[in-house]
């Protein structure tokens, strides 16, 4: 085990965490931007979009119902960069694409694209003029064929280097979701940074291993980069393990984590999972305890009251055990389509995930407020490589873990490895509410 000294990490935590707050002209709010949740208090609550308080960063427990439509909110952040509304700079050239009055985000039409049979499917435009120095680029996405899918944006410049972000997975299941924004990551790049005052083309792939995909894109917004990049450790299911073996680690680096723990398990002191005190001591600590809920696939419910209900009565246990990460949201399964996207803004601002077992990351400007991108911690190269890219280009990574024992979590020694790695980024770890901070700040 490392044996560096906490002090320092708490110290930059502090002074990063000043940053976020001065950007958003708020530099009392340091608890929000560390994602703590000590009863500290402020008179001067971060703003949102419209002037309207981000709830989700309040002191304390949580009411149970939200104070407004955070998808709605936070739909169209950012500026337009192109909204489709006229689709000659647009030429498909694997694949074939039309106009949709029909399908639409915003305006008057979006873009469809479909697959001639197995085949990837790609659009470019050129970017002659346009400079994307120290810019993220996000858009509107729906699609019918959700099961095998992979969204990129691929900037090439003139000289041919590329700079490519992509969306890894929209789901792993068939539910229509539909409509929401993503921004991702950067994936990989060529070995010459491209120059992005000198482009030549932007791209849009759509690359799938099915029969056909069916894909709409609407609304590409434009986001100024921040000035660092974040890393958020997430934690499902409220393991005993992670109370054992990964606190401890967090600990000693000043690390705070999200967890997301099942109540019927917790509730019935289920072997290797942790008991509610456990969990407040953890809370105390500084991680961040977010709602995971009834443990099933939620896309399952065909009762639209009884999926409310289920949402409803999930947030009121961590309500009632002080939990104060109750806003946010981790869908069992990764489990959601768009009726229960609909009820869960009653109850939620900030959540997801879109999981992918490779590098799955976002800016952390122009993501949907329930639709996060986030990549399973399986391997320690693949973990690793998310945090430099998170570095490298100023992005958020998410990791998620659930057992050191689980196939889809990798060992303690690695684990120990990928802490150390980060310790030594240049990144900060945040919880949901540093995320959700970036993400409601008022310039954005």
């Amino acid at each position: 085990m490392s044996q560096k000294q906490p002090t320092r990490r708490r110290f930059l935590a502090l002074s990063s965490a000043a940053g976020i707050a001065g950007m958003a002209g708020c530099a009392d709010r340091l608890n929000s931007a560390l994602g703590r949740s000590d009863g500290d208090s402020s008179d001067d609550p971060s703003d949102g979009s419209d002037g309207s308080t981000a709830a989700a960063l309040a002191d304390g427990v949580p009411p149970l119902e939200t104070e407004y439509n955070s998808r709605e909110q936070y739909r169209q952040p950012g500026d337009s960069f192109d909204d489709l509304s006229n689709l000659d700079d647009w030429e498909v050239v694997q694949g074939s694409g039309e106009a949709d009055q029909d399908v639409v985000f915003a305006g008057d039409q979006s873009l469809k694209l479909q697959s001639n049979g197995s085949e990837n499917i790609v659009a470019q435009r050129s970017l002659s003029g346009e400079d994307l120095t120290e810019t993220d680029l996000s858009f509107a996405i729906r699609t019918t064929t959700p099961q095998s899918l992979a969204v990129n944006l691929r900037l090439v410049d003139q000289f041919g280097s590329e700079k490519v972000h992509s969306l890894r997975e929209v789901t792993y299941r068939a539910p229509d979701v539909g409509w929401f924004r993503s921004s991702p990551g950067v994936f990989q790049q060529s070995e010459y940074e491209p120059a992005m005052d000198s482009l030549d083309r932007l791209e849009i792939q759509v690359l799938h291993s099915m029969d056909e995909a069916e894909v709409w894109i609407d609304d590409i917004r434009s986001h100024e980069k921040p000035d660092q990049g974040y890393v958020m450790l997430t934690w499902d299911d409220g393991s005993l393990d992670y109370y054992e073996t990964a606190s401890p680690l967090h600990d000693e680096y000043g690390f705070q984590t999200v967890q997301a723990p099942i109540p019927r398990w917790t509730e019935q002191g289920r072997d290797g999972i942790m008991s509610v005190s456990e969990l407040q001591e953890r809370q105390d600590e500084g991680d961040q305890i977010v709602v995971h809920g009834t443990h099933n696939p939620i896309h399952e419910e065909d009762d639209e009251e009884a999926m409310e209900a289920r949402l409803r009565q999930d947030k009121q246990w961590y309500i009632q055990n002080e939990f104060e990460g109750a806003d946010y949201i981790v869908y069992p399964h990764n489990s959601y389509n768009k009726t229960s996207l609909e009820y869960t803004t009653d109850y939620h601002y900030c959540g997801g995930f879109n999981q992918s077992g490779n590098v799955n990351t976002t800016s952390v400007y122009g993501f949907d407020p329930l639709a996060l991108p986030r990549t399973i911690g399986h391997d320690l190269d693949i973990s690793k490589r998310c945090v430099d890219l998170a570095a490298e280009h100023n992005q958020c990574t998410i990791l998620n873990f659930h057992t050191f024992e689980a196939n889809n979590t990798m060992s303690e020694g690695d684990y120990e490895d990928l802490l150390e790695h980060i310790d030594s980024a240049d990144v900060e770890v945040v919880t949901f509410d540093g995320l959700w901070k970036l993400r409601t700040d008022q310039h954005y």
